[in-house]
């Protein structure tokens, strides 16, 4: 009978030392991955002279894959590594010159270090949190179009080409996560930058830009 008690006493105990290992307290590491939106409230400035008045431009939104890798340093405090492959935007012409259509495209690589604090106890099945980090935009690959070309008076031999720099930003998050299982869960977040940068034409043009773009995703994620 004593020995039953032990054993009894024995799986209790690794159930509940499991149950604390699957919870996101200190310690536990999660990764995730899903789709991740990118979508620019874009401000435009003028293009600088030579140009027609009011020649603005707009961003188109990019989804990618994407995910990421958490460490939870304490029950409540979490380190996170967003990760996604890079995205495409497609530059259209606005203002004066709305109906051109595409005026050219750039990829951006935006590298984020979140620090977040997660609600609730770290064995709660639904954990929302708020994030704060530091977002280092790269872009990179820009092409300008036929339409730039024509538009800014280069030719198919010497094409207009483009630069838009690079920017550090501050990062404000929300989200939150819902265990499907002792291991996996799911994971939601809503992020707004503000980010304004400057795109260089090769014509020597210039043109100031605010992004301030939305960014939102979903994803599956696993903890061990």
């Amino acid at each position: 009978m004593k020995n039953n008690s032990n054993k009894w006493l024995l799986a209790a105990t690794l159930l509940s030392l499991g149950g604390i290992a699957q919870a996101q307290s200190a310690g536990t590491w999660m990764v995730r991955a899903g789709a991740v939106t990118v979508a620019p409230q874009v401000t435009s400035g003028d293009l600088s002279a030579p140009s027609f008045a009011g020649t603005k431009s707009d961003v188109e939104a990019d989804t990618q894959l994407g995910g990421g890798i958490s460490y939870m340093y304490t029950d409540n405090i979490s380190v996170d590594l967003p990760l996604a492959l890079p995205f495409k935007h497609k530059i259209n012409g606005a203002g004066a010159i709305a109906g051109v259509g595409k005026i050219g495209s750039v990829e951006v690589l935006p590298m984020t270090v979140l620090v977040q604090y997660r609600f609730l106890e770290a064995s709660a099945k639904f954990r929302p949190y708020v994030g704060l980090g530091a977002t280092y935009v790269y872009f990179f690959n820009p092409e300008g179009s036929a339409a730039l070309t024509a538009l800014t008076g280069g030719t198919p031999a010497n094409p207009t080409k483009l630069e838009v720099d690079s920017k550090f930003i501050l990062t404000p998050q929300i989200g939150a996560t819902l265990a499907i299982g002792d291991k996996w869960f799911v994971d939601v977040f809503y992020s707004k930058s503000k980010l304004s940068t400057k795109t260089t034409l090769s014509t020597g043009q210039t043109q100031d830009i605010a992004l301030d773009p939305k960014s939102y995703g979903i994803a599956v994620g696993y903890k061990f």
